[in-house]
């Protein structure tokens, strides 16, 4: 269905806009839960300011000109989360085993609170007991020391700031391997590598004052209302201006049809709200590459016809010859792929495609926006090539207001790429690091997300540490690998709180709590300031203010760097100790390795509105093999690796609105019209009938993937929603037990979740 305003009344759905009262109860619901104090409001007023402190929640970019609240309710949630005044001291692990534990909901464990001591696991007692700093730091030496390198990982979840993003990779290095595994290898690792493959950059070309400049914006698979509600603001005043928005989304997310901004008192006593899409496709999951090919051909045709009727090119002809490669090659391939392919594969009509495609015709500056509905499916990085080549068509491509946005999730997932988090020694600088610290790096490509799981599965992997996240639960083939997880000789858990991940351990285990981005960091030359990268390539400053969960807390800073003093041969270019006293002197040193990207480091980082670390594509330069934009052709129109069969679903994994990556902060989809569950399976109605299912029934979902494993996920409710035909919903992280090892991206390995094969066993 086409008009946004339309809704399938028979399913489970919300009327409501993003934004409005109901975001305001969201962030209330948790203020409540969460016990924060009154002086939480006055650092939420801090939250994406300049001087202020940046979110943990998403990498939305923070304005020059904030509003008087510059944060969203799922930043705010994320805040007071943080903010807790529940502690998970050392009595409460004397009294739970891990392995009771470990039967405990995802909600539950986080309920604990604020991790207060350094801890260490004792198998006797299956309990976690108090360690000391120093002689944690110790006993993580003498393991690291017995290890081949090699066989070690050092994974970082996106919320580590670049000063100790920098300090674990060159640690990691330091110490001999290049495993470096992070969030973006679940996420965007995609646009990391098929974005740069066609336009030389890993990132997007867009600035934040490009949405003020633009026509028209195109959508795919990105859910701003939950996974970005700040680009709201933007969105609306762009709407506003007359900017005409575009989505293909199998979902109708709330976000993108309609808003009402907490922020105006206006819009909040009146029941006036914004409308954001003026065309709303639901294309089925993997059909994204057949949809653009449909706006491709369509864009082709209008050429044809502007250039009979008046002698003039509609395509930017002149970007084409002077920026592009390949091109010619695939209009062959659009005209050659039929309107019946491409209404199959992307389950949208014809008229609705042309439609899509008369306004990106229509528009001079166009901006391609895309989220994890296309990064993750097999053939993700052929959808990416595919955008790309509809913005070149027009020369939407490296200019104000147009270009390509990929909204990446984690607060600093993109900045630490940019820092050297990386398990491609091509695209760290090593003549600098040789430079700066004496070292030779090693030289052999190491380990990503999906390497580390199949070598800890194997056994050839002996120890993984963990800066932050909930790695265990957010993988793959989650049941296998917390089997083989227990073989490896060390783990090592850095966070805030309490997880899953946390109570499956190898044999010698430690858990250490560092501080919260929101809380004063003070080292041996006062208080301290952190930076990190935004989505829209800014680099921003953050200060914490708020006093430390305990007393015990160090900084993932020091952390990092005790466990490297530690563990590595004394060397006086190495100043561990000077470092974690003055994080600048971290900052001068990325200033050294990136002079291109951190120059004047330390004076600018609290420009408002950030730095810009610039950007090649953006200046029309194509870091690519022909020196210009790579224009490819997709090897079909369906980018889930697999063929339909009867009683096989494209199953989508989904966040909620209570929710951000692993971490559940309560049982309320509001935007989806779901309470109090979250073990749900959504299906349309037309399903349900030919599958002979019944509302509230409960199910169970089995892969239907050809590799002789059974996995399947039970107790799911039968809930109708309005999807596309032949496709699923059910919440990630609790199907991710369905997810093959093996199925994932085939450029970037970046898991597939996004169109699973399963069947419904009633």
């Amino acid at each position: 269905m086409s008009d946004p305003t339309q809704q399938d009344e028979d399913s489970v759905h919300y009327d409501g806009p993003a934004g409005g009262w109901g975001s305001v109860r969201g962030m209330a619901s948790i203020y409540g839960k969460e016990w924060a104090t009154p002086a939480a409001l006055e650092t939420l007023a801090r939250q994406n300011k300049p001087g202020g402190f940046m979110c943990v929640s998403c990498a939305w970019t923070k304005p020059a000109n904030p509003n008087p609240f510059e944060f969203c309710e799922n930043g705010a949630k994320a805040t007071l989360w943080e903010l807790t005044s529940r502690r998970c001291t050392p009595d409460f692990f004397a009294k739970h085993t891990v392995s009771e534990l470990r039967g405990w909901k995802d909600y539950d464990l986080e309920q604990t609170g604020r991790l207060t001591h350094p801890m260490k696991y004792d198998s006797e007692s299956d309990t976690y007991v108090p360690v000391e700093w120093d002689e944690a730091f110790q006993g993580i030496a003498a393991e690291l020391k017995a290890l081949d390198p090699k066989s070690t990982i050092f994974y970082a979840s996106g919320r580590a700031s670049l000063e100790t993003s920098y300090l674990y990779a060159l640690f990691a290095r330091l110490y001999g391997h290049n495993n470096l595994p992070d969030s973006s290898n679940m996420c965007h690792e995609t646009t990391s590598v098929g974005l740069k493959k066609v336009t030389g950059s890993p990132v997007g070309t867009c600035v934040f004052d490009d949405f003020s400049k633009c026509d028209a914006i195109f959508f795919f698979g990105q859910n701003t209302g939950q996974n970005s509600p700040r680009f709201l603001h933007p969105l609306q005043e762009a709407v506003k201006r007359g900017c005409r928005i575009v989505t293909f989304n199998p979902i109708r997310e709330r976000g993108l049809i309609a808003f009402k901004n907490p922020q105006s008192p206006r819009e909040m006593l009146t029941s006036k709200e914004t409308p954001i899409s003026e065309l709303y496709l639901q294309v089925r999951p993997s059909g994204d590459i057949a949809a653009i090919m449909g706006l491709c051909k369509h864009v082709l045709a209008r050429e044809a016809q502007q250039l009979a009727e008046t002698n003039r090119h509609l395509l930017d002809m002149d970007f084409i010859a002077q920026h592009t490669h390949g091109f010619d090659a695939f209009v062959a391939q659009v005209e050659a792929t039929g309107w019946d392919e491409i209404e199959r594969e992307s389950g949208i009509a014809r008229k609705d495609l042309e439609a899509a495609g008369d306004i990106y015709c229509d528009a001079h500056n166009v901006i391609g926006i895309y989220g994890m509905g296309v990064t993750q499916h097999v053939h993700g990085s052929q959808t990416i090539g595919m955008l790309v080549n509809l913005l070149a068509m027009r020369g939407n491509l490296g200019r104000e207001g147009a270009g390509i946005s990929p909204v990446r999730g984690h607060s600093n997932v993109q900045g630490q790429r940019t820092v050297g988090i990386s398990e491609k020694p091509e695209l760290v600088p090593y003549d600098k690091l040789r430079a700066l610290f004496d070292f030779d790096p090693p030289p052999d490509k190491g380990m990503a997300t999906v390497e580390a799981c199949e070598g800890i599965i194997d056994g050839s992997v002996k120890a993984f540490i963990g800066l932050g996240g909930n790695f265990v639960r957010a993988i793959p083939e989650q049941t296998k690998m917390e089997e083989a997880w227990q073989g490896m000789r060390l783990t090592v858990q850095i966070a805030t709180k309490l997880n899953r991940s946390h109570l499956i351990n190898g044999k010698v285990a430690y858990l250490l709590p560092c501080l919260g981005r929101s809380e004063e960091d003070v080292q041996a030359s006062g208080p301290q300031t952190v930076t990190m990268e935004d989505s829209l390539s800014m680099i921003h400053g953050s200060v914490g203010k708020r006093q430390p969960a305990s007393a015990h807390l160090r900084s993932e800073m020091a952390i990092v760097a005790g466990m490297a003093k530690a563990t590595l041969t004394p060397h006086p270019k190495l100043k561990w100790d000077e470092w974690v006293g003055d994080y600048a002197l971290v900052r001068d040193l990325i200033e050294a390795t990136y002079p291109d990207k951190f120059e004047r480091f330390n004076a600018r980082m609290f420009t408002p509105g950030g730095f810009y670390k610039g950007n090649a594509a953006r200046e029309r330069i194509w870091k690519t093999e022909s020196g210009k934009v790579e224009i490819t052709r997709p090897d079909g129109l369906n980018a889930c690796g697999f063929a339909d069969a009867p009683g096989r679903y494209r199953l989508i994994t989904l966040r909620s609105n209570d929710q951000f990556n692993t971490t559940i902060y309560g049982f309320s989809d509001r935007m989806r019209g779901i309470e109090g569950t979250r073990d749900v399976l959504l299906i349309n109605r037309d399903e349900m009938a030919k599958a002979g299912l019944r509302e509230g029934q409960v199910v169970a979902l089995q892969t239907d993937a050809e590799d002789g494993v059974e996995r399947e996920v039970g107790g799911l409710t039968v809930t109708p929603f309005d999807l596309p035909p032949g496709c699923v919903g059910a919440y990630y992280p609790e199907v991710n037990p369905l997810v093959p090892l093996s199925h994932h991206d085939q450029l970037s390995k970046t898991p597939a979740y996004k169109s699973v094969p399963v069947r419904i066993r009633a």
